[in-house]
């Protein structure tokens, strides 16, 4: 065993942790500029339906305590932080955790299982101003890949699609739509070479040929507000298609998404639940990978092949 313990760090993209968090989480959302009062209102609207906060904080902080149990468990000596993007803990926060426990070198992991420039590239970027605020104080940092491709998170995902098939009638079930989705980002950055669509295909494309699926769709969901083309179909529009079909049931596997929040909890549970009951669809969700034993498993798959 180490005689230092190595650090690892799980970057995610943030959520307010209570009812008063949420403006100042917007603001940092955008870059430090004020959001407009009706625009605060109507997001803590829809927080007020799921809780009034996100659960993401508390979920991550899960996830990096059944990892670091997981690796130490398998005999490593390792210590696991949380460092959020958009809010507490932030990168820095994560940062200085590890430092406090006499880490020797630390591997970052980011749970967006695609990577983009929004993301991942966000959180790198959090991560270098981190590192240069700490100067000198930081040990060596290495970047895992992004999960897409890992055997784990596949079978993890396979094994929620899987279940949420189980809970459909049999009568239902072959007919049922599979529906993969994954965040909307502006086409000028898939333009521009990120891999974000390569890596989801990848996935999507493993997992209906591990569960022999022959009825499943990709689309996108809780696009932005800013200006130009999105990338699409988005998942209300393969609805549409759905119901032309003349099919009844779909289910959505939010693959784009490791941890519930806001974009699970309210864009999917409820309104795309209501778009689904206003077509006359009966409407299901896979549960997100959250603290699942196999996406745990993945996370520190990708660590431990970053140790020599």
């Amino acid at each position: 065993m180490n005689e230092k313990p190595i650090g690892i760090l799980l970057l995610a993209f943030g959520g307010p942790d209570s009812p008063e968090a949420i403006e100042p989480f917007m603001k940092n959302l955008m870059g430090g500029r004020i959001p407009p009062p009706a625009l605060v209102e109507k997001v803590r609207a829809r927080y007020n339906l799921i809780g009034g906060k996100s659960p993401l904080p508390n979920i991550t902080a899960a996830q990096a305590g059944k990892l670091e149990e997981y690796l130490q468990d398998a005999g490593g000596n390792f210590t696991a932080s949380v460092g959020m993007c958009h809010w507490r803990p932030f990168i820095k926060e994560g940062l200085e955790k590890l430092l406090a426990q006499g880490v020797d070198r630390i591997i970052a992991l980011s749970l967006a299982p695609f990577y983009s420039i929004v993301s991942t590239g966000a959180y790198k970027e959090e991560l270098k101003k981190a590192v240069s605020f700490l100067s000198g104080r930081v040990p060596p940092i290495t970047m895992a890949d992004s999960i897409y491709n890992n055997s784990y998170f596949l079978d993890a995902v396979a094994e929620k699609v899987t279940l949420g098939l189980a809970g459909i009638p049999p009568e239902k079930r072959k007919d049922v739509r599979v529906i993969f989705s994954a965040h909307s980002l502006p086409v000028t950055y898939i333009k521009a070479g990120d891999p974000y669509v390569e890596q989801f295909e990848f996935t999507v494309n493993r997992i209906v040929q591990e569960l022999h699926l022959e009825n499943w769709y990709m689309a996108y969901q809780s696009k932005g507000g800013g200006q130009g083309e999105w990338l699409g179909p988005m998942v209300e529009e393969v609805m549409d298609e759905v119901k032309q079909e003349g099919f009844t049931d779909v289910l959505v596997v939010p693959v784009g998404f490791v941890s519930d929040h806001i974009e699970t909890l309210y864009d999917i549970d409820i309104a795309q639940k209501n778009y689904a009951d206003d077509l006359g669809l009966n409407f299901y969700r896979t549960a997100s990978l959250n603290t699942s034993p196999l996406f745990i498993q993945a996370l520190a798959e990708a660590a431990r092949s970053l140790i020599k």
